[in-house]
């Protein structure tokens, strides 16, 4: 599924509006379901979210995170419910995974450190302290009670904040925000512009701690892209986020093919795919998160001359949220002791 246009537009647009209804009673619902009591974990909980459906940067945000964990002689595991995948778990990410099986996003973490995947966040927490882990890191579940969280998160897109500001279907919000703010300890804004600024100083506001930063792409692989003229395709939340990437990077976008997020390539997309970038003598060009969808954690299965282009984050401030993830761990570990 692809996220409306309207839902990113500051006022409410006609569609919007016939949908607010049902927008009420989902967002009732949804902000009664996050007052719920979840269990605590037997080792420190990190969630990264966001406020609204849809990619903001989660993914890269958890892999920050776990690297300077891992400095800071953390066992780091991540838990994700594998959105995307057929396996309910609780199950340890293995080589031989697909993102069939698991979802796309967990491939990505296995290849950092331990990730399991559970549609039962507390089996899965458990499953992670049995394999030796210190601190879990959620990728997503923000809006999911079933787990206490100890230091949460919220990743939101500079480029388009909370949007209109109403729950699914006539907006992207998760759940109302008056719903939201009471489970979030800080916000991270990842890129430009006053959609995302709008949320900062909401935070600042509420006492949420506010950190900034960007996501990049690999520096040696932008490089080769400068003056190519290529075919990008992406099925993630916001595929033009992707292209404009490139075209950052001075890449000529010939053909931009946007998928819907998740997207379950097929052996017809990838046959068609490969051979228009052929026909014209483009270079074709993908994110990490449609690669492992294509080929799982062990590479296999893209055709020769696919291009990845991996982004990491970049922190304006990256002492300060780590010291930040830092206290929360350790103040859960004072109230336990």
């Amino acid at each position: 599924m692809r996220a409306p246009s309207f839902w990113w537009q500051r006022r409410s647009s006609l569609l919007a509006n016939i949908l607010r209804p049902a927008s009420l009673v989902y967002g009732a619902v949804a902000g009664s379901r996050m007052k719920r009591q979840g269990e605590r974990a037997d080792l420190p909980v990190v969630c990264i979210g966001n406020f609204t459906a849809g990619g903001a940067g989660k993914t890269p945000t958890a892999l920050a995170i776990a690297e300077f964990l891992d400095a800071a002689g953390e066992s780091p595991a991540f838990l994700s419910r594998g959105y995307g995948g057929r396996l309910k778990g609780p199950v340890q990410v293995q080589l031989h995974h697909k993102a069939l099986e698991v979802g796309d996003e967990p491939i990505l973490l296995a290849a950092m450190a331990p990730a399991v995947v559970s549609a039962d966040r507390p089996a899965g927490a458990r499953l992670a302290h049995e394999i030796g882990a210190t601190v879990l890191i959620m990728d997503d579940g923000l809006q999911n009670p079933s787990l206490q969280k100890d230091c949460a998160i919220a990743i939101v897109d500079g480029a388009t904040g909370i949007g209109n500001g109403l729950p699914l279907p006539a907006g992207p919000l998760r759940a109302p925000m008056e719903a939201q703010w009471p489970a979030v300890d800080a916000v991270l804004v990842i890129g430009e512009g006053e959609p995302g600024e709008a949320v900062a100083c909401q935070a600042a506001v509420l006492s949420r701690r506010v950190f900034k930063g960007s996501l990049v792409p690999d520096r040696k692989l932008a490089e080769k892209l400068n003056g190519q003229k290529v075919l990008a395709f992406a099925g993630i939340g916001r595929p033009e986020k992707f292209f404009d990437t490139l075209r950052a990077c001075g890449a000529i976008v010939e053909e931009p093919r946007a998928f819907p997020d998740h997207h379950p390539y097929n052996r017809s997309d990838l046959d068609s795919l490969r051979r228009e970038a052929e026909e014209r003598g483009l270079l074709a060009v993908t994110t990490e998160k449609d690669f492992v969808r294509i080929t799982g954690l062990n590479g296999s299965g893209a055709w020769e001359g696919l291009m990845v282009l991996p982004v990491r984050l970049q922190l304006q401030d990256e002492a300060a949220l780590r010291n930040f993830v830092l206290r929360k761990i350790s103040d859960r570990r004072l109230r336990r002791s």
